[in-house]
């Protein structure tokens, strides 16, 4: 199958809109993870040149909320691979517009299945860890995938 296209992560920035926001004017749960499946979609299709359809989502860690007029940043990266699927941690921080630092709100493991044209499963290349930070990223996805059956 070859090396991979790119392991370089994809960052995607949103801001957080009052159409996005609950009555307490923080971020719905349900529009951040679909801002990370966006992410874990982008990240493998540039990881292997191919189309993906989301397959299954480790338990998200929701750890704090981002407010009405937060910029989301949310960075994606491929750490683990299988013949057909791409494991993709994602991140998603917080930035407000008065310090532009980054708080961690959400985090979690995205599995994408690689398909054709009629939906079959292609081949991938595959991942290799290389440092103590994919060694462990490897370690946990792969905890993750086999957690869920």
């Amino acid at each position: 199958m070859g090396e991979p296209h790119s392991l370089k992560p994809v960052v995607l920035l949103n801001e957080v809109f009052p159409g996005d926001t609950n009555s307490m004017n923080t971020l719905y749960g349900g529009r951040l993870m679909s801002i990370m499946d966006t992410a874990a979609g982008m990240v493998s299709s540039k990881f292997a040149h191919s189309e993906f359809v989301t397959i299954s989502i480790d338990a998200l860690k929701f750890r704090r909320p981002a407010y009405q007029g937060d910029v989301i940043r949310t960075t994606a990266r491929v750490v683990w691979t299988s013949p057909h699927t791409a494991g993709v941690h994602v991140v998603s921080c917080r930035l407000s517009r008065s310090e532009w630092e980054g708080e961690e709100i959400c985090s979690g493991f995205f599995f994408m299945c690689a398909v054709d044209s009629e939906m079959r499963p292609t081949e991938i290349p595959q991942f290799t860890p290389s440092t103590d930070e994919e060694n462990d990223l490897w370690d946990r996805a792969q905890a993750a995938r086999n957690a869920m059956g």
